[in-house]
């Protein structure tokens, strides 16, 4: 066993007590509240699909409702507010609509700060946001700066905080000063570190490339400009894991090439731990839907690193509240000598 299969599988259990409660709108299966539940901090999740909602409700210590999230939908007070909502791609006729468009995530998100007043919230989404959608990312970050929070955002890799992998996405955080986002770690994760033990072997349910699944791969990579083939490589990180290339057989699909040349698709187990998922973490459903939560998922590792950030950020936030009280009362005792 690799230090980063014992790790995963021992720094992502559950806290025995937990010192406060997050919300986690569009939770998926719960990657991101994970590793918030890892640092103490329980969870209860808000998710549509039904396969998500029983894999959270399977392997966390908090409660997953079924639900679809709406502009009047009501939430349990909370200090933190995290979540993935998703983004209305915009490419419906042209239209953009922007917080006013009823199929988007963000303005149930919103919403719920405006209700919950959380002294910290925090969001992820797909990098894009910041380039060819950016009116609406500030268009949303006006929104959120209005309800009186420093907003703040950065782009986080994955492989920069224990997972295995090269995964930039978009982090957004809204806090009342003084919040710092995760330092990254000197070590990266390589595919053979998440893998290795299962890396040139398969078993009798594997699926493995045709010939002319392969010939298709081969005209997609010269009509990419590829140079080296998009295999698996064991001592570099995986590349990005979506929905699309670990779920369905496309030119861009996550592969592993064998000794004898054979190509196959990943298992369900694989692309679970290259996502930083442990080993005792079960998904629910058939075999594309787990694949689908996985690709969609935070990776608990990284959502591990915030919510440490989190954590500082509200112990700070405490000390800082009883230095206020200590001043007020060195005040008036000053104030009672004088007189």
């Amino acid at each position: 066993m690799t230090d980063y299969i014992e790790r995963i599988n021992t720094e992502l259990r559950s806290s025995r007590e937990f010192s406060c409660e997050a919300l986690d709108l569009f939770g998926g299966c719960g990657g991101l509240s994970l590793g918030f539940e890892s640092l103490g901090i329980s969870t209860v999740g808000f998710e549509k699909d039904p396969d998500a909602v029983n894999t959270y409700n399977r392997n966390l210590k908090g409660h997953c409702e079924n639900v679809l999230l709406s502009l009047d939908s009501q939430y349990p007070s909370t200090k933190i507010l995290i979540g993935g909502p998703p983004c209305q791609p915009f490419s419906v006729g042209g239209h953009q609509f922007g917080l006013h468009d009823s199929r988007d995530g963000f303005p149930i998100f919103i919403a719920a700060v405006e209700k919950l007043q959380p002294e910290i919230f925090l969001f992820e989404n797909v990098r894009g946001l910041l380039y060819s959608n950016r009116w609406y990312f500030d268009e949303i970050v006006s929104a959120l700066e209005k309800l009186g929070y420093l907003v703040e955002h950065r782009l986080l890799n994955a492989i920069k905080y224990g997972v295995p992998q090269n995964r930039e996405r978009l982090f957004v955080v809204g806090h009342r000063g003084k919040f710092r986002f995760p330092a990254h770690e000197a070590k990266a994760y390589t595919v053979s570190d998440a893998i290795g033990d299962s890396l040139h072997s398969f078993e009798d349910d594997s699926k493995f490339l045709t010939e002319s699944m392969d010939q298709y791969i081969k005209k997609y990579e010269i009509a990419s400009k590829c140079i080296n083939p998009r295999d698996l490589y064991p001592n570099r990180p995986s590349r990005t894991l979506t929905c699309r290339n670990i779920a369905a057989p496309t030119g861009d699909m996550i592969r592993l090439r064998l000794p004898d040349g054979r190509r196959r698709r990943l298992s369900v187990r694989e692309a679970a731990r290259l996502q930083s998922f442990p080993d005792w973490f079960r998904f629910e459903g058939n075999e594309t839907s787990q694949f689908y939560q996985i690709g969609n998922a935070v990776p608990p590792m990284l959502g591990r690193a915030l919510a440490k950030s989190v954590v500082n950020y509200l112990d700070s936030q405490f000390r800082h509240s009883l230095d206020d009280i200590m001043q007020m009362n060195l005040e008036s005792q000053s104030l009672l000598l004088t007189i």
